[in-house]
């Protein structure tokens, strides 16, 4: 008999008696009652009409619809076994017939202690799959084949029969299907230990074969001897995360404290701003009623005083021309009274021909709203984080007559006019000073005195004045020999040796390049050559505040600009290296102050600071 699935504990009034055997596809043989229970569970529909439902036995498909036939030499059997395993009870009654199962084999699973079941019934929480709705019993073992829970009773074929020699029983699982291999619906019964997971008998043979797969029982034991240390790792970090956690907090705290007063900061601020703008607007509006007022008031009295005069002159004129012929007395008399109102021309000054200077004031708004829309576009890019490696670069074809740093004419640069002082403590030994304004470099070492800020491996000098604010102009007269000029941070080493302290070959420098053929510009260690003849006079145009530095060709007052170093004012950084290091590196130049530096390349260079002219709008001394 090939595994009967039969319950002992049915009586003959149950619905599934166990005298009821009934035969599936696949040729097992179970009791019906218990077979109902199950066919709702245990398999997915497979495609065919009405489902599917799954042998408990083989998992062998067969349609859930298939109306099953009792098998009756089974039916003829069963009692004859029943007869002879009943027994008589002590109170002298029999006891329900009982099918006699084969003993456990060799391989059959061990059966159990009935506490040890009785304790993982109650712990478990997981009802049999096999009792009647209502009246569910806890279930002792869950088996991996029939997916299915079982309590004490019901799991007595598993236990006694041959047949359920090769069903895996686990402790009672809620959802058995975490038990069954997802790509091949069998039990999971092994590890693969190359790839951390669980595998059953047809994983071991395809996907993971060749693998090191061990049973799960060794793979757990192995996984608790681990356990102690992991488990004191997950704590450690455990307690990580809670500090972390709480300085975390702190921080969402601080961000959020320091976001509201800035809010209010930045309101009050927006507030007194507004003001400043209202009360600006009331000024002008106010100057420009006064202004009216005053210019009108002179120019109705001009008005009445000519309409006076040209009555007057009139009235005289009619006068004359009415006097008789006759009378020569009267003529005189009106005659010298014309030429007496026509000689009086007292007039006030006719105010309304002079400008009207009230007309200026729209220009004026006009350049707060355009200084105010520049300090706007340059605070946001400064807070959004542009500037060196995010700034906004402006389009090539911008108009030029809009920045200043590209007009033509030197009357505009001189307004910003820089007296520059050489140092005499940075100058290096092969150079010669000429008082604070030339220098020249020389085959003889010259002995300076000692000085920290004394270049010793570089023919350069510097200028003593910091430029830290503002826009700076000064000019320079190329006199002979290879001269290189620009600026250097305050923070340059004197002592580097002569590669790196040179200008422009470090990124605390820069300078405009004459090499006795062309210009260059150098940054960073790069060179950008410069297409541009030779001009005596260079002048230099640093903006501190837009962190642009400007080099010019100067001659007879019209300005050539030669090269402006500024992150982003070419939209060529891709395949510009030298932009590329100017867009990435140039505005920290400006997070210090500056100082003019000066590179005698030659030995015959010679330059001398060129004096600006006299006649400059302002000159601007900074120490």
């Amino acid at each position: 008999m090939d595994g009967a699935l039969l319950v002992h504990g049915h009586s003959d009034t149950d619905t599934g008696h166990p005298l009821d055997p009934v035969t599936v596809p696949c040729g097992h043989n179970f009791c019906q009652g218990c077979l109902g229970k199950l066919r709702g569970r245990t398999g997915p529909p497979d495609g065919a009409a009405g489902g599917a439902a799954r042998c408990p036995l083989c998992q062998e498909p067969f349609p859930a619809a298939l109306r099953l036939s009792k098998n009756r030499a089974l039916c003829e059997v069963l009692p004859l076994l029943g007869a002879a395993g009943a027994g008589s009870s002590p109170d002298g009654s029999r006891t329900p017939p009982a099918i006699a199962s084969p003993q456990p084999g060799p391989g059959s699973p061990p059966e159990e202690p009935e506490g040890e079941a009785e304790l993982e019934e109650g712990a478990s929480g997981v009802l049999c799959d096999v009792c009647p709705e209502g009246s569910r019993a806890a279930a002792a073992r869950s088996c991996l084949v029939c997916l299915a829970s079982f309590c004490g009773a019901h799991l007595e074929p598993h236990r006694r029969s041959p047949a359920f020699r090769s069903h895996r029983l686990v402790a009672p699982l809620r959802r058995l299907e975490e038990g069954l291999c997802p790509r091949h619906l069998q039990p999971l019964d092994g590890f693969c230990r190359a790839e951390q997971t669980c595998v059953c008998a047809r994983c071991r043979t395809h996907e993971h074969r060749g693998h090191d797969v061990v049973t799960l029982e060794k793979e757990r034991e192995l996984k608790e001897a681990q356990q102690a240390k992991f488990l004191s790792s997950v704590d450690n970090e455990l307690e990580e995360l809670a500090v972390t956690i709480a300085q975390t907090r702190k921080m969402v705290e601080l961000i959020k404290g320091v976001a509201s007063k800035e809010k209010d900061r930045v309101e009050k601020l927006f507030a007194e701003a507004s003001e400043l703008l209202a009360t600006f607007q009331k000024e002008v509006a106010a100057y420009i009623e006064d202004s009216e007022r005053s210019m009108l008031g002179e120019a109705e009295a001009d008005l009445r005083w000519k309409e006076e005069r040209r009555a007057k002159l009139a009235q005289g004129k009619q006068n004359l021309e009415n006097v008789p012929s006759t009378d020569t007395i009267y003529f005189l008399q009106e005659f010298q009274a014309l030429k007496i109102a026509m000689e009086d021309n007292l007039s006030p000054a006719p105010s309304f021909q002079k400008e009207l200077n009230f007309t200026k004031c729209s220009q004026a708004v006009c350049a707060v709203k355009d200084a105010l829309s520049a300090a706007r576009k340059s605070q946001w890019d400064c807070l959004q984080g542009k500037g060196v490696d995010g700034m906004s670069f402006p389009k090539a074809e911008e108009d030029k007559s809009n920045n200043p740093a590209c007009l033509e004419s030197r009357e505009y640069f001189l307004k910003f006019a820089f007296i520059i002082d050489l140092d005499s403590d940075t100058a290096d030994k092969f150079i010669q000073l000429f008082g604070t304004k030339g220098a020249k470099r020389v085959l003889c070492p010259i002995p300076y005195p000692e000085s920290p800020t004394r270049f010793i491996n570089c023919e350069q000098v510097l200028g003593v004045n910091l430029m830290n604010r503002g826009n700076y102009y000064w000019e320079v007269e190329l006199i002979d020999g290879w001269v290189s000029i620009g600026v250097i941070a305050e923070v340059f080493n004197p002592q580097d040796s002569y590669d790196h302290s040179r200008l422009g070959r470090n990124t605390w420098s820069c300078c405009l390049q004459w090499n006795g053929q062309n210009y260059a510009a150098w940054f960073g260690g790069l060179e950008s050559v410069i297409q541009q003849p030779f001009f005596h006079t260079i002048g230099v145009f640093l903006e501190y505040s837009e962190k642009a530095l400007t080099f010019y060709g100067v001659k007879d007052s019209k300005m050539t600009c030669l090269k402006q170093l500024k992150a982003g004012s070419f939209g060529k950084a891709q395949s510009d290296p030298f932009q590329h290091k100017i867009n990435q590196q140039f505005a920290a130049l400006f997070s210090f102050k500056l100082k003019p530096a000066f590179f005698l390349e030659s030995v015959d260079a010679h330059l001398q600071i060129g004096p600006l002219k006299k006649d400059c709008v302002s000159v601007l001394k900074r120490r």
